[in-house]
């Protein structure tokens, strides 16, 4: 699902216009985007919760030349799935079959 058809899908689900569930879709994603600049964590339960994690510089190698280079500190978004989701997931695993 890319962000047009989740959209519709909340468009449809809410009887709503495309343009104000677009409205709605885009405050939630802008406000998780924002909490997660600010270094906070956000959980869903239920669904999983996004952490940020920092990573330190370290000293790493240009692939074409060899040469080595200082990669600078960086800071990324990481997904935890929340246990529901999981198991909803795995629900349709059958398992013991080849």
């Amino acid at each position: 699902m890319n962000k047009s058809e989740l959209i519709e899908a909340v468009a449809q689900e809410m009887n709503m216009s495309p343009r104000d569930a677009n409205d709605v879709v885009c405050t939630i994603l802008d406000s998780m985007c924002d909490t997660l600049v600010q270094g906070n964590t956000i959980e869903i339960r239920g669904f999983g919760s996004f952490v940020i994690k920092d990573y330190g510089s370290y000293l790493g190698r240009n692939p074409k030349t060899g040469e080595k280079i200082k990669v600078p500190p960086k800071r990324l978004p990481f997904f935890k799935v929340g246990k529901e989701l999981r198991e909803k997931v795995n629900s349709k695993l059958k398992y013991g079959s080849a």
